[in-house]
C-alpha cells in the first residue's frame, strides 16, 4: 500500500467522524448556517433592502425575502456585473459562473472567497466517504480524470468569468495534480468534439482509475476509446474501478455504460451546480445522496404541487417527509437569498438526510394534468428495460396532443444502442411502468383521454446533433428529460 493510500485513508475516517456531527443535529446546525449568513449580509444592499437587522427567526425572513430565480434577483447581480462591492454578499465575489438557461440569455452566478472551499472540500468529502466505507484507496495511485468545460476565465469589473468546471478546475489540490488528466493545454481546447478526440489520445495509454463527468459525455469519450483500441474500455484501463458522475441519473445509462467497459464498476453521484454543492452519495448501501447541511447553504422546501401557488408554505428541515417532491429553495454564503435553482428532489432518509432528484420544476408533462416528472420516467424505462438486452444512449418524452388520428399520447423519442426485439411488447412493458409511477396518467389510460404511449426511434448521435444546433454540446449541459411541449421532439422528428 502505498503512502498516499494510507494518508487517504486516515482522512478518510477524520472527515466520516466530522460529518456524522452535524448530520445526527442537522435543525440545529441548518439554525447555525441560518444565523451565520443573515449576520454576514445584514449590511450589503440586500439585507438592508429586506431589513436583515430586525429578524428575530426565521418566519421574519420568509416573510421579508420571497422566493425568487434568477430574472428575480437579476437587478443585483447586474450591478456586481458592473463592479459594486457589498450587493448580495460582503465585497465582490471572486467569480461569476456562467451558465445558459434563462429566457434572457446567460446567467451569472457568484462565487465567494466563502462559497467557493465548500465546492472542492463536497467533492473531495465524496470520494472519501466511498475510501472509508469500502476500504479501497488504491485508485489514488493512477490517473483521474473529469470532463469539465475550459478553465480560460474572462474578467470584468474585477471579477473573472467563466463555467463552473473551468474555475473548479484551478483549484485541484498539489497532491493530485500529478494524478490529473487530461493536460491543461487539452482542457482549454472549446470545441468539445476536438477536445474529446484530444482526451482519448491523451489518455489512452494511461493508468487510469478515476473518471467522473456528465454521464452523457463520458458516454462519447468511452465510444471513441472503444473505437480506438477495438475493445471495451475496462481493457483499455485495466485499473478503472471508479465512476463519479453528477447532473443527470445514471440509471438509464448503466446497461450502456457496463457494456461499454465491460464489466461493472462502483459509482459515485453528486449533486453540485454553480449555485452550491448540494449533496453527494456518501455510501455504497443506501439509496439517495447526503445533503449538505454545514456547508454555507440555508435550505427551504416547498412541495411542488403547491408551487405555483400564491402563498405556497416554505418547509425547514426538521419539516420534510419521505416520498414527497419537493422545489428546493436555497440561500447561500454566495449571496443567493431564497433562491429557486428550478430542481426538484425527493428525500429517500430523515436519518440523515438524504435526497435523489426528481427532476426540473419547469421540465415536466401536464398536457393533460398528469404532470409526469424526470424521476417518473427515469423509473419507467429502467423497469421497461430490466431483464431484456436494450440498452439506451438517450432519450426524451414529450405530448403528442393533435396526432393526424386516434388519441393523444406521450411520444417517447429513444435513440437506442441495442433495440427491443418486439417494439410493441417494449411500449406496452413502458406504458405498464409509467401507470404505476404515475396515478394521474394510469386515470387518463383507463379514462381512454390517452392512447398508451409510442416510442419513436431516433437515428444514431440525433441528440449529440441537436445539442449542437442548440449551442450545448458538451461541458455542464444537460438534455432535459422530459418537455410540456413538443420544440425538442419536432427538431428531432425533422433530423
Amino acid at each position: 500500500m502505498s503512502i498516499k493510500s494510507i494518508i487517504a485513508k486516515v482522512l478518510a475516517g477524520k472527515i466520516y467522524k466530522n460529518t456524522r456531527k452535524w448530520a445526527d443535529n442537522p435543525v440545529a446546525t441548518q439554525q447555525k448556517i441560518f444565523w451565520e449568513l443573515i449576520r454576514s449580509a445584514q449590511n450589503t444592499q440586500f439585507g438592508k433592502d429586506h431589513q436583515f437587522e430586525k429578524f428575530t427567526s426565521v418566519a421574519d425572513f420568509q416573510k421579508q425575502v420571497p422566493v425568487r430565480d434568477y430574472e428575480q434577483l437579476r437587478p443585483y447581480i447586474d450591478k456586481m456585473l458592473t463592479g459594486e462591492a457589498d450587493v448580495l454578499w460582503k465585497g465582490k465575489p471572486l467569480y461569476l459562473a456562467k451558465t445558459s438557461g434563462t429566457t434572457s440569455g446567460a446567467k451569472y452566478i457568484p462565487l465567494t472567497k466563502e462559497s467557493m472551499p465548500y465546492h472542492i472540500e463536497a467533492a473531495r468529502n465524496a470520494i472519501l466517504h466511498y475510501i472509508h466505507e469500502t476500504g479501497n484507496a488504491s485508485f489514488v495511485d493512477g490517473k483521474m480524470i473529469f470532463l469539465q468545460g475550459s478553465p480560460v476565465l474572462d474578467e470584468k469589473n474585477g471579477i473573472k468569468l467563466g463555467r463552473l468546471s473551468g474555475i473548479v478546475a484551478h483549484y485541484v489540490p498539489k497532491y493530485l495534480q500529478k494524478n490529473r488528466m487530461p493536460s491543461w493545454e487539452t482542457n482549454c481546447i472549446e470545441d468539445w468534439e476536438t477536445k474529446v478526440d484530444a482526451i482519448v489520445e491523451e489518455t489512452y495509454h494511461e493508468n487510469m482509475t478515476v473518471i467522473s463527468g456528465i454521464p452523457s459525455w463520458v458516454q462519447m469519450y468511452f465510444e471513441k476509446l472503444k473505437e480506438k483500441g477495438n475493445k471495451p474500455v475496462g481493457e483499455i484501463f485495466k485499473n478503472f474501478n471508479l465512476f463519479i458522475y453528477g447532473g443527470v441519473n445514471y440509471e438509464p445509462y448503466r446497461a450502456k455504460f457496463e457494456n461499454l467497459i465491460g464489466r461493472k464498476v462502483d459509482s459515485i453521484e453528486l449533486f453540485p451546480a454553480s449555485e452550491g454543492f448540494f449533496a453527494y452519495q456518501d455510501t455504497q448501501k443506501e439509496k439517495g445522496m447526503l445533503l449538505l447541511l454545514n456547508s454555507g447553504i440555508f435550505y427551504e422546501f416547498i412541495k411542488s404541487d403547491e408551487f405555483f401557488q400564491e402563498n405556497p408554505k416554505r418547509y425547514t428541515i426538521g419539516e420534510v417527509a419521505l416520498g414527497i417532491n419537493y422545489v428546493l429553495i436555497i440561500s447561500t454564503n454566495a449571496g443567493l437569498w431564497s433562491y429557486n435553482i428550478g430542481d426538484t428532489i425527493q428525500f429517500t432518509s430523515l436519518q440523515p438526510y438524504r435526497v435523489q432528484v426528481s427532476g426540473r420544476i419547469k421540465h415536466y408533462i401536464s398536457a393533460f394534468g398528469e404532470h409526469v416528472i424526470g424521476k417518473e420516467v427515469e423509473a419507467a424505462l429502467q423497469e421497461a428495460m430490466e431483464n431484456t438486452d436494450v440498452r439506451v444512449n438517450e432519450f426524451t418524452v414529450a405530448p403528442q396532443i393533435t396526432p393526424t388520428e386516434g388519441l393523444p399520447y406521450h411520444e417517447w423519442l429513444i435513440e437506442f444502442e441495442q433495440e427491443p426485439e418486439d417494439m410493441v411488447l417494449f411500449e406496452q412493458k413502458l406504458d405498464k411502468a409509467m401507470r404505476t409511477q404515475n396515478v394521474y396518467y394510469d386515470d387518463l389510460i383507463s379514462g381512454n383521454v390517452l392512447r398508451t404511449v409510442v416510442v419513436t426511434k431516433v437515428s444514431k448521435n440525433a441528440f449529440q446533433e441537436y445539442m449542437k444546433s442548440e449551442g450545448k454540446l458538451g461541458g455542464q449541459n444537460k438534455l432535459p428529460r422530459l418537455s410540456n411541449d413538443r420544440k425538442i421532439a419536432d427538431k428531432l422528428n425533422r433530423q
